[in-house]
């Protein structure tokens, strides 16, 4: 637990000195780097084909390790600078109030980014449409299905929890992947960008985030430009409230019901 601590009014700005130094020597974040867009093309081609089997245990259980693999590759990253690996979580007070706010932060956050991420959905299609001559449906009616991201479904449909240890399983994936990815695009990759665009925030922001939606190769093109923008969404978050801790519970939070909702549908067979 992190020893409480007074939480500064939120702020944003296009330049932080406070941030202006890297948490990590070049090599070490160029390293990560490769790893994270190694194993997306890994998952990507893993999980292609319609016909394409998952072994969700131990999937899972080998998500997790790589998840543990980038903490520890942080740990040591800033080891050689002697950076404190708490700081990444910037402001974190322990007492119950601030905890309830940042839950509060969450969930608003949630609720906001997907309404944003499903109009830019709904805008990606409107011009797939216009650029593919396709007629607009009448009122009433459906769309016509997108075989890119009726894949894109199957794929998470297949990785989805099935039973009762699968589940149990991906409760603690999710929530080991809340932690590990915040402090990985949001904690050590943001600060890391901002310092080699000199204190640019906006650099940060954009780095971090198109790294994150390369991360997902396995969810298609379209998935990975949305969560490019919810990327960049969690990196205005943890701008505002100084801290890591609203991400995380917002990122866990997302995944365990992206999760849970597609294993309630293939169970009931709604797709």
């Amino acid at each position: 637990m992190f020893p409480d601590q007074p939480i500064d009014p939120p702020s944003f700005e296009l330049h932080s000195s406070a941030h202006s130094e890297p948490v990590a020597p070049v090599w070490h974040t160029l390293v990560l780097i490769a790893g994270i867009i190694l194993m997306s093309f890994a998952g990507a081609h893993q999980l292609s084909g319609a016909n394409a089997q998952v072994n969700r245990l131990p999937t899972y259980a080998f998500t997790a390790g790589t998840e543990l693999c980038m903490i520890a590759w942080i740990w040591f990253g800033l080891r050689l600078r002697k950076i404190p690996f708490r700081s990444l979580f910037g402001s974190v007070s322990g007492n119950f109030l601030s905890i309830a706010v940042d839950a509060g932060l969450a969930i608003a956050f949630w609720i906001g980014s997907l309404f944003v991420l499903a109009t830019i959905a709904v805008f990606w299609t409107i011009v797939q449409m216009v650029i593919k001559h396709q007629p607009f449906p009448l009122p009433g009616k459906q769309l016509p299905p997108d075989p890119a991201q009726q894949q894109t479904i199957h794929t998470l449909t297949q990785i989805a929890p099935t039973n009762a240890r699968e589940v149990v399983a991906w409760v603690g994936l999710c929530i080991l992947a809340g932690i590990a990815e915040e402090l990985v695009f949001r904690g050590y990759l943001h600060r890391q960008f901002t310092a080699w665009a000199r204190g640019a925030v906006v650099a940060g922001i954009a780095g971090s985030a198109l790294l994150f939606g390369a991360a997902h190769g396995y969810q298609g093109a379209r998935n990975m430009v949305l969560l490019t923008v919810f990327g960049a969404l969690f990196s205005l978050l943890t701008i505002f409230r100084r801290s890591l801790r609203p991400g995380i519970f917002a990122h866990a939070w997302q995944d365990l019901v992206a999760g849970l909702v597609l294993a309630f549908v293939h169970a009931h067979h709604l797709l």
